[in-house]
């Protein structure tokens, strides 16, 4: 298991986790994790079992395995978005649903984000992208966003779509503001190319991949002319915003 740091502890009910997977030793990966990062969590091993928990205990999310050994999991989802909608946001056929599977073919992927699926992991993961894919995924079913993020002197408000370099407004296309505000949102950690076109262009996207080389050079023309260089290659592997080194 990768290293975790601890969460800090705060008030209030840590949100419910719902881990469906028929291999023991996943399951028992995910839900060890999961609770040493500050989540409460149950498992299932079948469809069934998942359907039953999720209606007794409202999970505030799913992860969701596509094969089981009796409903695969695009059946599961079927099921969940066929339950009532709550009043609360993310509950009920509303649930969030984080699919995390073997099954990498695009046409799954597809087919599990029509379904209504928030995202889509294949195996084997990183654990500290998933827990931050978690994050994200709850951040966006309750419709919040953080006020601003910060790199260096680079600031960018996701609400207000507004960037500003040591206080110089950087005007961008709205394609260039969602690389840069993905980037910056993972700052410090190397995004590769398929991960950007996922986020930024999304999962059905079918042109050619070196579109990303060719936004993130715009967005160097209009971030980096002045200062120090924020956003960086890693070679062979993709893309890095990270703060200027002293």
């Amino acid at each position: 298991m990768a290293a975790l740091t601890p969460p800090p502890r705060t008030a209030g009910r840590p949100d419910h986790l719902l881990v469906v997977d028929d291999e023991p030793t996943v399951r028992e990966l995910l839900r060890t994790a999961l609770r040493y990062a500050g989540f409460d969590v149950d498992a299932a091993a079948t469809g069934r079992e998942a359907l039953d928990l999720a209606a007794r205990h409202a999970p505030d999310l799913v992860l969701l395995d596509v094969m089981l050994p009796d409903m695969d999991g695009f059946e599961v989802i079927r099921r969940l978005r066929a339950q009532p909608r709550s009043p609360l946001p993310g509950r009920g056929g509303d649930v969030p649903v984080l699919f995390v599977t073997a099954r990498e073919d695009r046409r799954d992927r597809l087919h599990g984000l029509r379904l209504g699926g928030d995202d889509y992991v294949t195996k084997p993961f990183d654990l500290e992208e998933l827990i931050a894919r978690i994050h994200a995924v709850l951040r966006r079913t309750r419709g919040e966003s953080p006020a601003r993020l910060t790199v260096g002197d680079l600031q960018l408000e996701p609400d207000s779509h507004h960037v500003t370099r040591a206080g110089r407004t950087v005007r961008l296309s709205p394609t260039e503001f969602r690389l840069l505000h993905f980037l910056v949102a993972n700052a410090g950690r190397t995004m590769s190319k398929s991960q950007i076109l996922d986020s930024v262009w999304e999962y059905d996207f079918g042109g050619d991949p070196s579109i990303v080389d060719t936004y993130i050079s715009y967005l160097r023309r209009k971030v980096d002319t002045d200062g120090p260089k924020l956003i960086h290659t890693v070679r062979g592997v993709g893309y890095v915003v990270r703060e200027p080194r002293p």
